[in-house]
């Protein structure tokens, strides 16, 4: 997703035929072509594997996640108002099949058979969900006046869909409030399919979030936007169609929606643990969760329907402490200890647990197994992380070396389709030690990919020798050493195409065998980019958000723009001034370019400026959402500028983002 700004474009926030069998000799069929290929005799082998160690016959979750079934969106699309299909419920059809397909591994084909069951479903009197009709989960409990929505998905015409399937089949009575559990885009973005801004702005409609989620919500992508979303589109199979070679599942849920993402300051904030609302006529007990899932989060309980809402701290998953799409490693430890706190304060009154994502779970002593459980796979991963980090282990060895006890392993709930042990350990080696190094001096000052993948493969004799080397593991279904030798081919000559084919042959074996939903799609996105290069995702239209972004968090995102050969020697102090700003009552602000470093400034102007810019905050907005430019501003008279010729050379510093940068290449 862009926005533009002036003459700049950054990102704000991503947002996302059967295979036969395969025999022992059957790699002749993965000759070295840019074609998809099928599972070779080492992955269905591999994948048969799991389908003989983890309990398949229990079928307890199908029957929770079926239970209170209402009725489900009565097409096989839901399209927002130009005709354009932002959700499809049929293209995942084809994991519902009684037996293992071999290009999916059988772990991750049951999470994605039960983040199908779609629709709207009872939790009990006055309390219902939809699921299934986005990436997260939305909740709704009747209040004296209306609905509550807790999470109102990611874009607004599937909550709108969602709350026209409860009016139909439940009741149709104004929404009374909305609950926002954290700051992540899929739990508020849909706000505009439940309500509108002059309802919330009269008080009609309250908005209640954890603290600092406006913050957060904001600014977490904007200043690493162009990369995030970059990544985001392999983390959530954003370039690749759904099918059996394909998308399965995102593992927190089906995938993302593609309509559009809005938000909304909330009217009342939760700042703390044992907090007690009455949200229309509904009593609430929170919890605060800030710093688990989600800089910004709280857990809740309903004392009268004795329901725990436990937003996205606990899901049917191993979350992440380090999402693949790239954010800072969250605390596991801080995480484990929510949970305990959870099991403390509510475990045992509660009859039934939801969350933001997957299914309920029913009964006290499920929702306690569940919490314990929960709580010491993260507890486990923590510390056992620490204790071989403080025997002197690196980070890829201690993702080597931890594996769940089977009284957690085996918990389906463990089971990693979204985070995973093994990059969850090397996340929390990151939140201590720092990632970039594991101690050892020969890694302080390492060469580029390109100089290291060169001397790599000209030490082993040449691009030949090291693709001879690598067709040989692959023949004996070593995949992970083949990427990694066929990674220095590419990096140090991209144009090897027959390094790359063979690349992407055994990243793509990789990504069948994965129980992780997002590796799987970073495996097969991988091996399509290699093939094929890059392709661009559909774009969401991110307007509504843009509208909303706070000047000073766009002016801030500036700095990471310079360009420190354009700006050497630069001294340059801008004045902007902001008329009808709802963030800074002053509307002024400050730039100051020195040492090829850009400060920002809020209530401040500089006596001397070099340049002084003057808009409205309506023409702030239009700008950065692409609706004028500034040559048209300018124009017209909404955008002034006092020092033109200091402007021009200003916005010369400014680098442009190119978000089609190399991942699997250079």
């Amino acid at each position: 997703m862009k926005l533009t700004l002036l003459p700049l474009s950054f990102a704000i926030i991503s947002n996302l035929a059967m295979a036969g069998h395969a025999n022992a000799h059957d790699h002749d069929a993965t000759a070295i072509t840019s074609s998809v290929k099928p599972a070779s005799a080492f992955t269905i082998e591999k994948n048969r594997a799991v389908a003989n160690t983890l309990d398949f016959a229990n079928t307890d979750d199908f029957t929770s996640a079926s239970r209170g079934f209402i009725a489900t969106w009565p097409e096989d699309t839901i399209k927002d108002a130009k005709g354009n299909v932002v959700w499809d419920f049929a293209k995942f059809n084809f994991v519902n099949t009684d037996h293992n397909i071999d290009t999916i591994n059988p772990s991750l084909q049951r999470m994605a058979k039960l983040n199908n069951l779609h629709g709207l479903f009872k939790i009990k009197d006055d309390i219902y969900q939809v699921r299934g009709f986005d990436l997260s989960v939305m909740t709704f409990v009747r209040g004296d006046h209306g609905w509550i929505v807790i999470d109102p998905l990611l874009s607004e015409d599937t909550s709108r869909a969602g709350l026209e399937l409860l009016f139909k089949h439940v009741e149709k009575a104004p929404v009374s409030a909305v609950v926002f559990t954290h700051s992540h885009i899929d739990h508020f973005g849909g706000i505009w399919g439940v309500t509108n801004k002059a309802d919330i702005e009269n008080g009609t409609v309250a908005v209640i979030a954890p603290k600092d989620f406006f913050e957060h919500s904001i600014s977490e992508n904007v200043l690493a936007g162009n990369t995030m979303s970059r990544r985001a589109g392999y983390m959530y199979g954003n370039m690749i169609e759904a099918g059996p070679n394909g998308k399965v599942d995102g593992g927190l849920g089906k995938t993302t929606s593609t309509g559009k993402p809005g938000i909304v300051e909330q009217t009342m904030e939760v700042l703390k643990t044992g907090e007690m609302h009455d949200i229309d006529g509904v009593e609430v007990e929170f919890q605060m969760a800030n710093g688990s899932e989600a800089p910004s989060e709280f857990i809740f309980y309903f004392p009268e329907h004795r329901v725990l809402m436990a937003s996205e701290v606990m899901t049917h998953t191993i979350h992440n402490i380090s999402t693949l799409r790239g954010a800072r490693s969250r605390d596991a430890n801080a995480w484990a200890s929510y949970v305990d706190e959870s099991l403390d304060l509510f475990a045992a009154k509660s009859d039934i647990m939801i969350g933001s994502h997957h299914w309920p779970t029913w009964g006290s002593d499920n929702i306690a197994e569940q919490l314990e459980k929960t709580r010491d796979m993260y507890k486990f991963v923590h510390d056992q992380t620490l204790r071989l980090a403080n025997q002197g282990y690196t980070p890829n060895e201690i993702s080597a070396t931890i594996s769940l006890p089977d009284s957690l392993d085996k918990a389906w709930y463990n089971r990693g389709y979204y985070g995973t042990v093994s990059h969850n350990a090397r996340a929390t080696y990151d939140f201590y030690f720092g990632a970039w190094w594991d101690g050892n001096p020969a890694n302080l000052n390492p060469l580029t990919p390109a100089e290291e993948g060169a001397r790599y493969v000209a030490a082993m004799g040449g691009e030949e020798k090291v693709i001879t080397i690598a067709q040989k593991a692959i023949e004996q279904g070593d995949y992970r050493w083949a990427v990694t030798l066929l990674n220095n081919v590419t990096f140090s000559n991209p144009k090897n195409m027959t390094a790359r084919y063979l690349e992407a042959d055994a990243m793509e074996q990789l990504g069948y065998q994965a129980e992780s939903g997002p590796w799987r799609n970073y495996y097969l996105i991988g091996a399509k980019e290699l093939r094929h290069g890059y392709t661009p995702a559909p774009s969401p239209d991110t307007t509504a958000i843009a509208s909303n972004m706070p000047v000073y968090s766009v002016l801030e995102s500036l700095a990471v723009r310079i360009k420190p050969d354009v700006a050497d020697g630069m001294h340059t102090l801008i004045n902007i001034q902001v008329a009808n700003d709802d963030d800074v009552a002053s509307g002024q602000y400050a730039l100051e370019l020195s040492n090829s470093v850009l400060k920002t400034y809020k209530d401040k102007q500089f006596k001397q400026a070099d340049v002084t810019l003057s808009l409205s905050k309506q023409t702030f907005v239009n700008l950065i959402t692409g609706n004028t430019t500034l040559a048209d501003a300018m124009k017209n008279g909404s955008f002034t500028v006092k020092g033109q010729d200091n402007f021009k050379a200003f916005l010369g510093t400014l680098d442009r983002f190119d978000p089609a940068f190399g991942i699997v290449t250079p």
